[in-house]
């Protein structure tokens, strides 16, 4: 997993899994502190992820909501929407406007 960070978007791309969720765990929390509007969380480059990392991405983003932030999810592919979905995170998480949702 590799992580880009320019401003408010923070861009993932390889394996998203358990091993790399402390490094982009810090860098959301990084972000959030820094930043005063919403943050992107940008997975358009994501090969897979796991369950582990989608608990994680929602509680992430539950945290910043209590924030007043807002983090939202772009580039979602459709494997990573159903696995949203079916685990039942799909209520937990937003997604970019920008986006077709």
């Amino acid at each position: 997993m590799e992580l880009h960070t320019e401003g408010p978007v923070v861009r993932v791309s390889g394996q998203l899994d358990g091993r790399g969720l402390p490094e982009l765990r810090a860098e959301l929390d990084a972000v959030l502190m820094s930043e005063t509007g919403d943050v992107i969380l940008d997975l358009t480059d994501v090969e897979a992820v796991d369950l582990t990392a989608l608990r994680m991405i929602a509680v992430a983003s539950r945290r910043a909501q209590h924030q007043g932030h807002r983090l939202q999810l772009r580039g979602c592919s459709a494997s990573v929407r159903r696995l949203l979905h079916l685990s039942h995170l799909r209520a937990l998480v937003l997604f970019d406007e920008r986006e077709a949702v």
